[in-house]
């Protein structure tokens, strides 16, 4: 899959393709409907698949404090289109300029001149360009009147209900991750490249590995249990806590897993130079366990860190997952 970063290094030899347009925060079951059909018509038209995203996310550009938290990194979103088939990304910077283009100047700027759309597939709900004067009812007549073709996708469902990024973050909110995997079509999960901490795991013997998280906001908070892969590791069972960490003042927002059972050669820990450190790890989340508190001290943090990691373990060998 080829990535296209920013308007400016568009090329001729990025135009001619069936595209469609969106965020695809957690490529969803309804996303994947969507990438399916692109593929479809863009090999029975011997054109490329086209996926345009932006970057920061148009609600993050706007309100960032208040924007829904991220469902994926940019990062993972890549690789789902990768996988799902997709021949390239074209990643727009949504910035003040690129806010400030009249939905006439997107369509002429981008759709035509810059990819050279063929055949277009969006939302019915679909707004575009400077005040949102651009909709689906345009992209029609702009594409009667440049040559391209646009059509809408048909509303994938689950038990009745719309599949989408806001229903997800429901359903992970409330614990049901089973609901969550259903919509998504896979474990939700999060990925990121494992970093040093300041060790305070290891003073409780219980080290834990620490991942960057890459995003403004997490979609979850609290204690959960977790299986853990990538780095040789293959749904590895761990205890993961998702927060700030108040007991020990913490104010950044981490992701911390406890590999249960998990030895590695190398220092004390396990997490010596031939350990985990910067190595990519992904971590799938299999249920809720608890919130995350501020506890008086570190051995009361201690004791509730030991109680977590049993009612963990506990859930493994009840499901055997």
């Amino acid at each position: 899959m080829r990535l296209i970063r920013g308007i400016h290094n568009l090329r001729e030899t990025h135009r001619g393709c069936v595209a469609t347009i969106g965020n695809f925060d957690g490529v969803h079951l309804g996303h994947q409907r969507i990438l399916d059909q692109v593929i479809t018509e863009a090999r029975r038209r011997g054109l490329k698949s086209t996926v345009m995203l932006f970057e920061p996310q148009p609600q993050e550009f706007f309100a960032p404090d208040q924007a829904p938290p991220r469902l994926m990194s940019l990062r993972d979103k890549l690789i789902a289109l990768r996988e799902a088939g997709v021949d390239q990304v074209l990643c727009v910077r949504f910035n003040a300029r690129f806010r400030a283009l009249t939905a006439e100047a997107f369509v002429k700027g981008l759709l035509v001149d810059g990819l050279g759309v063929d055949y277009l597939v969006v939302g019915d709900d679909f707004r575009f360009g400077c005040g949102r004067d651009g909709d689906f009812a345009y992209l029609r007549q702009a594409g009667e009147r440049f040559g391209f073709s646009v059509t809408d996708t048909a509303t994938c469902e689950v038990d009745g209900e719309r599949v989408s990024s806001t229903r997800i973050r429901a359903a992970l909110s409330a614990g049901a991750f089973d609901l969550a995997a259903q919509l998504l079509g896979r474990p939700f999960a999060i990925s990121g490249r494992v970093r040093h901490g300041d060790k305070i795991g290891r003073t409780l013997n219980l080290p834990t590995v620490n991942l960057a998280l890459k995003r403004l906001q997490s979609p979850l908070k609290g204690v959960f249990a977790v299986s853990v892969s990538g780095a040789g590791l293959t749904d590895q069972p761990g205890a993961a806590n998702m927060g700030t960490r108040p007991t020990v003042n913490g104010t950044e927002n981490r992701l911390e897993v406890h590999l249960l059972d998990f030895c590695e050669e190398g220092d004390g820990a396990g997490f010596g130079k031939d350990g985990l450190y910067g190595k990519h790890l992904t971590v799938a989340f299999r249920h809720y366990v608890r919130a995350e508190e501020k506890f008086a001290d570190l051995d009361q943090l201690k004791t509730a860190i030991w109680q977590d990691v049993e009612a963990v373990r506990d859930y493994f060998e009840k499901t055997g997952i």
